[in-house]
């Protein structure tokens, strides 16, 4: 999150390439798999910061246009979002399909904030503990009323988790 600018081995802008395009490429792998296991599910950790994205898909890897980090970032976390919409989409109705989710975590304090000294002093101040962080998370991959398309995060201020921390797909 917030890193300088570089590429995956692959060539890929840093965050896409990392936040993104390997899951994307072992849901891929994985697929038929978890078409012949009962119950499974794909969850993608997206962010709050996808409100901020906006994909260029021409210029995906940043390669034209000066490198904005919070904005691969968001651009990343956007993209995990279209693509849970879009396998929701693609497997509607079918019967035995995973079930896809995604989730937030929240301002939560973790290494990611490395490269961002404002961000380490604010998360230091208000960030929420990672064990309840992670909780979104887990709702959304165990939580047994969950559907295709849902999206979990905290429901209140980031700090807080409430009993109902499921939001509403951006999408919807």
């Amino acid at each position: 999150m917030m890193c300088p600018y570089s590429k995956t081995k692959d060539g890929f802008e840093i965050q896409m390439g990392t936040n993104h395009l390997g899951n994307f490429a072992l849901t891929g792998l994985l697929m038929p798999l978890l078409l012949q296991t009962a119950n499974s599910r794909v969850v993608a950790t997206s962010s709050v910061a996808h409100r901020a994205g906006n994909i260029n898909f021409k210029d995906i890897n940043w390669e034209s246009r000066k490198y904005n980090t919070n904005k691969a970032y968001s651009d990343s976390k956007l993209a995990n979002l279209y693509f849970t919409h879009e396998l929701t989409r693609k497997f509607n109705g079918i019967d035995g399909s995973p079930t896809f989710t995604s989730a937030h975590p929240g301002f939560t304090k973790t290494e990611l904030d490395r490269h961002s000294r404002i961000a380490q002093v604010i998360g230091n101040l208000i960030a929420q503990k990672v064990y309840i962080g992670t909780l979104p998370t887990l709702r959304a991959a165990s939580d047994s009323p969950a559907k295709s398309g849902d999206y979990f995060g905290p429901s209140m201020l980031e700090q807080r988790i409430s009993n109902n921390c499921k939001i509403q797909c951006p999408f919807s």
